[in-house]
């Protein structure tokens, strides 16, 4: 049964503490092959006045945002043509690669190239799967599939595909997007 000990200054709040329960759960399971209810996590609280470092007390940093919760608010306000919203999401040096292109940069872009392409597409998510990277970003995958409706008002639906996104300081910074669309157009 593992155990895991982990010190923190006080300051964060039950939610971020859940949140670092199932992360250090999932970092151990990855590793030991335990069912989760075998892996037990405690967290300590530190007084913060109780903490020095260079000589100096510290406070403690404020958790970082969900990941998850940025892909999916962004593809909300992709999804809705919410275009500033969405572009307030991206961070510095954004790229995004689809099927078939170079890498973009800007959500324009975007939009000019699947004009020809469809009349408008929808998701429909199966789940979402996030983990940090071995940098400074944090990696969410999502998958489900692809519905909507070609220009000549044929309807389309059930394409999977898959998008992987870097999130960095709270921004994207990264999307790339795989899907089975011209395989299923070319069949139809």
């Amino acid at each position: 049964m593992p155990l895991v000990e982990l010190h923190v200054l006080e300051g964060y709040n039950p939610e971020e503490k859940q949140k670092l329960g199932t992360a250090l759960t999932n970092a151990v399971r990855f590793v030991v092959p335990a069912a989760p209810e075998l892996v037990t996590v405690l967290i300590h609280d530190i007084p913060a006045d109780n903490y020095y470092r260079g000589g100096e007390q510290r406070i403690p940093a404020p958790a970082r945002a969900d990941p998850v919760e940025i892909v999916k608010d962004y593809l909300t306000a992709m999804e809705d043509r919410d275009l500033e919203k969405a572009r307030a999401m991206l961070g510095g040096g954004f790229t995004m690669t689809f099927p078939g292109t170079a890498p973009m940069h800007s959500l324009e872009e975007l939009i000019e190239w699947s004009k020809p392409r469809y009349k408008f597409v929808t998701k429909t998510y199966e789940g979402f799967d996030a983990m940090q990277g071995s940098g400074a970003a944090a990696i969410v995958y999502c998958r489900g599939t692809l519905q909507g409706e070609y220009h000549d008002r044929r309807r389309f639906g059930g394409i999977r595909f898959i998008d992987r996104f870097e999130i960095t300081d709270g921004k994207i910074t990264k999307q790339e997007v795989w899907n089975d669309m011209a395989e299923v157009k070319t069949n139809a």
